[in-house]
């Protein structure tokens, strides 16, 4: 059984190649071993669309670093108000040279300087790249970053506060880390929190019929998810475990 802390080992390696430049060799050779199952190769026009895509006050700049983790990539959005001088980078991405100069260059085309890098969490797709960016981007760029513990409690709690804050504001739209960027953020928020409570739902039913490990688990629940994304399923599933028994 995988541990609460311990990461399934072929999860650990998808995280570890998507925070290197490797995936993108491995997309131009045509051969990606990671790539999501159901996702076109990095030189597809899926990829284009998500390059570049955003709003007024938003600049999307996609990492080649497609796996199943990932999906197309790693989003790293460029944020700033419109005829501002300064810019924040979210999530510079992984350490990939050519990407990292690709985000210096297209704020560089919008005459505009970066004044701060956030990270939104450590995962090396989002954040192995950030010092090395930092010093591209300039001497007194500071890097800061969240420290989110990982516990589904919190992710269910941020999920319930953005829905309440979208509705709020009236919110035109959402900037994911990962995919397409979502239009209609209230739907999505309620895809995302309906589907959260349904898993959960699924799980607490596996565990009733005798399933003890989060593998045993996936074999019941996620029997029509292609077996290749079943350790990023069991990690999710040793999260909703661990979220039932604080709970019970």
């Amino acid at each position: 059984m995988t541990s609460r802390r311990e990461v399934p080992r072929s999860r650990a390696v998808m995280w570890w190649l998507a925070g290197t430049s490797v995936l993108r060799h491995l997309e131009r050779l045509g051969w990606n071993p990671v790539r999501h199952p159901d996702r076109a190769s990095g030189r597809m026009g899926e990829m284009s669309e998500i390059d570049g895509m955003g709003t007024e006050r938003a600049t999307c700049v996609l990492a080649r670093n497609p796996s199943a983790m990932t999906l197309q990539g790693t989003n790293t959005w460029i944020i700033g108000e419109p005829g501002a001088e300064e810019v924040v980078v979210v999530d510079p991405g992984p350490k990939d040279g050519k990407h990292l100069h690709r985000v210096v260059d297209t704020v560089a085309s919008q005459g505009r300087r970066v004044g701060l890098v956030l990270l939104t969490h450590g995962h090396p797709d989002h954040s192995a790249g950030a010092t090395k960016f930092a010093g591209l981007a300039g001497e007194r760029v500071k890097v800061r970053a969240f420290d989110p513990e990982g516990k589904l409690s919190d992710y269910m709690g941020s999920l319930d506060r953005l829905r309440a804050f979208s509705a709020k504001v009236g919110a035109a739209t959402i900037l994911p880390g990962h995919g397409p960027k979502l239009d209609d953020p209230l739907a999505a928020l309620d895809y995302y929190i309906d589907h959260r409570r349904e898993r959960l739902a699924q799980v607490e039913a596996a565990v009733a019929a005798g399933a003890r490990t989060a593998r045993e688990v996936v074999e019941r629940v996620y029997i029509d998810v292609d077996k290749s994304l079943w350790p990023a399923a069991e990690w999710s599933v040793q999260s909703q475990l661990d979220y039932l028994r604080s709970r019970a």
